[in-house]
């Protein structure tokens, strides 16, 4: 679509994601993440920071459950999204609009933090916040017959021969 205004941000967050789920069970998560920047004042001689830009941003359906299960207050974090006006009234009957960042994608910034991945299960698109099943090896299905990778001694591709590539 060619009026899509796409945006990534780096900063932290300035709470813990709020979850909530629609009336047709879909989730949504909703947080604030605080960008600043600084910049070098040659004059001064010094490092300066600039001001402060708050961007109100939400996640949906698996994603916003992950990220709420993920992130907390103050993790530095990289967010891509589209930029959205929403428009509203006030209970004093103002009319408001708000720009707010619809997020496809989020993940801790590895610059300042570690993260161990870890696939989630879910059932048929289902909310199953906080009944997710924890994977042994952290990614993937947990025995050998499910996973190719598993056993590095087998061929990874059924009966292919350890001399052929298995493509």
């Amino acid at each position: 679509m060619a009026n899509e205004l796409n945006i990534t941000i780096i900063g932290r967050l300035t709470d813990a994601p709020e979850l909530r789920f629609t009336p047709s069970g879909a989730a949504v998560a909703n947080f604030t993440i605080a960008q600043n920047s600084r910049a070098f004042d040659k004059q001064s001689n010094e490092w300066k920071d600039k001001p402060t830009n708050f961007f109100r941003c939400s996640i949906w359906r698996d994603a916003a459950e992950n990220a709420a299960e993920s992130l907390e207050k103050g993790m530095a974090v990289i967010a891509y999204g589209e930029v959205t006006a929403r428009s509203y009234t006030t209970k004093e009957g103002q009319e408001r609009t708000v720009q707010e960042i619809e997020l496809q994608n989020i993940g801790p910034d590895l610059k300042w933090a570690t993260a161990k991945v870890q696939r989630t299960q879910r059932n048929n698109n289902s909310s199953s916040f906080g009944n997710q099943q924890p994977q042994p090896s952290g990614f993937g299905p947990s025995t050998a017959q499910q996973d190719p990778w598993a056993n590095q001694s087998q061929p990874a591709f059924g009966n292919v021969p350890d001399s052929e590539p298995p493509f």
